[in-house]
């Protein structure tokens, strides 16, 4: 698929030319941190420099009093407390948080996960039920519940009181429950708007531990989870994000939890970890227990205290991701062919495909895959409990939900966000839904939006590539939504020798200016350059810079994004 190269602006030289000078770094560096809104010393050393220090104070956040006092009381009283979360791997590790947190004050406390296929989503009917029935006073909602209204409001007539911790967009009402934690509440004045599910669960156990004069080391051993919830749920990781997966990502390589430790080992991988290992490591474990099984076993693991116990979880967590995978496959190869197979299909600015007996676990990871293949909003489809469940992707500043909202005559319920969404309908619509979903997209998206970018924050010569340099942006980790890891352009480039192929179809190469050193290059799905790149011919490449370790050697490797001959 061809892509879009586009060259971020540059700012002022006289600006770039400053912050260089007063932070004694090359004007590529400082012209990286010009662009993260970063202009002098000071700023520089905040961003530098994360520090527990920098975490805000959690009573700043609406209704924290509340909430500790709720807590408070029941702890006092007796009172049974239920935590509840979320089965993805932001509710999961909140609920290991929030609950190993608390087991250490209170004894008379349980953790509930929805089964994703009997309950779905968010605070069940079921969920409120089971707390009755057994005597909980008290549910702490994580990573869900913002708008549960009508379920708030049935627990609070069984006598059953909720705490919200969320950190999606509220509805126009707030449920009715004794606290709702949630910084993008209209009315909240919480300096950071983006934490994780699981950042808001932690934010909880601070606000605890501060009024109730305990160490900050008490909340401090939950860095690791912290980390792999903002890691895997996508959020930005600027200001507090950026400071939780700093020290979260240095506790998972020095001392991490024992089921971390655990699910690290059946990962294979024992060189240090980073933000993008985490999510295509560890993260697909952590969820494929909710997909395939019970999402249970994936907080009996995170909290688990006994390495044999651990162990245990980790290789039937291992086990169900293997099961992920192949559903996944087989369930992508099924959609490839539904689209290859029709003029139709291909033809349009939107997919939608349904096949009845797909499994609805892994459809998100196949909606995923065909947009990277098509690079088009995508909806995937199957049948669930009598009707029809779809999970919805996104391109590159398409708001998707808000096409949903196009369909939304046609839908049961929908929610989700500008890139991601899930979906239901009643099985009589998908046609009349496919049509719509089509219509609604082909008049609001732009061609380029239906063209991939690679998005390019400098131009930079390979015999700028020094150890200082490299030690100073590695510094600029860690790296994901909001603070991506920076994406170069070299041009006239010459390869030392022809390139190869390695795996299926990538690239493999060494690359130089003249006066540089040589740098390996590793091009993922580039095979189809091994004839074009020839010696003594320059081209142009975009890339990041990366350290490459093997063998316990770490040398610094290009990752290629993108080729021009």
């Amino acid at each position: 698929m061809n892509k879009r190269w586009t060259i971020r602006e540059v700012p002022a030289e006289d600006a770039i030319t400053a912050l260089a000078g007063e932070l004694n770094i090359d004007t590529v560096l400082s012209t990286l941190l010009l662009h993260r809104g970063i202009t002098n010393y000071d700023e520089a050393k905040y961003f530098f420099r994360p520090d527990e220090r920098h975490l805000h104070d959690p009573f700043l956040m609406k209704d924290m009093e509340k909430a500790i006092e709720r807590i408070e009381t029941a702890i006092a009283n007796g009172e049974k407390i239920m935590i509840y979360g979320d089965y993805d791997v932001d509710g999961t590790t909140a609920v290991a948080v929030v609950y190993s947190f608390f087991k250490n004050h209170h004894g008379n406390i349980e953790y509930y996960i929805p089964d994703r296929y009997r309950e779905g989503y968010g605070v069940s009917t079921q969920g409120i039920d089971y707390a009755a029935e057994n005597g909980f006073s008290l549910i702490i909602a994580l990573d869900c519940g913002i708008k549960s209204v009508d379920k708030v409001a049935y627990a609070n007539t069984l006598g059953v009181d909720f705490i919200i911790c969320d950190h999606h967009t509220p509805g126009e009402e707030l449920p009715a429950a004794v606290a709702v934690l949630d910084p993008k509440r209209a009315d909240c004045s919480y300096p950071f708007k983006e934490l994780s599910g699981c950042g808001i669960g932690f934010k909880l156990a601070q606000a605890y531990a501060e009024k109730n004069g305990l160490p900050f080391e008490e909340v401090a051993k939950y860095f690791d989870l912290a980390a792999v919830s903002i890691a895997c749920d996508i959020v930005p990781i600027v200001g507090e994000n950026r400071v939780l997966a700093f020290y979260g990502l240095q506790k998972i390589n020095t001392d991490p939890c024992i089921g971390l430790k655990t699910l690290m080992g059946v990962a294979g991988k024992s060189a240090t970890y980073t933000i993008s290992d985490i999510v295509f490591l560890l993260g697909p474990r952590i969820n494929a227990a909710g997909r395939i099984d019970d999402a249970k076993h994936a907080v009996e693991l995170l909290i688990s205290c006994n390495e044999d116990e651990a162990k245990d979880k980790g290789e039937l967590i291992n086990l169900h991701n293997i099961e992920r995978k192949e559903h996944d496959l087989s369930i992508t190869d099924q959609a490839l062919g539904m689209i290859n197979d029709s003029q139709i299909l291909i033809d349009r600015k939107s997919t939608v495909v349904f096949n009845e007996k797909w499994h609805k676990g892994v459809i998100g990871i196949v909606a995923s895959r065909l947009t990277e293949k098509y690079y088009r909003p995508t909806v995937v489809l199957t049948q669930s409990n009598g009707h029809v469940a779809g999970s919805a992707r996104s391109v590159l500043g398409y708001d998707l939900y808000e096409a949903l909202c196009g369909c939304s005559d046609l839908l049961i319920q929908f929610g989700g966000h500008k890139y991601a969404a899930g979906l239901t309908m009643h099985p009589e619509n998908v046609e009349a839904f496919m049509a719509k979903f089509e219509e609604v997209v082909s008049a609001s998206i732009t061609a380029e939006q239906l063209t991939q970018q690679i998005q390019i924050d400098a131009e930079l010569r390979l015999t700028q590539i020094e150890a200082k340099f490299f030690r100073i942006l590695n510094q600029f980790g860690p790296f994901g939504p909001e603070n991506m890891s920076p994406v170069f352009i070299s041009k006239n480039v010459y390869v030392s020798s022809n390139p190869m192929l390695v795996g299926q179809n990538h690239l493999k190469m060494s690359v130089m200016h003249e006066g540089s050193a040589l740098f390996d290059c590793i091009a993922f799905n580039h095979g189809e350059y091994l004839d074009k790149i020839k010696k003594d011919v320059p081209f142009d490449i975009c890339y990041s810079i990366e350290e490459n370790v093997w063998r316990e050697r770490r040398t610094i490797q290009l990752n290629v994004r993108g080729i021009r001959v």
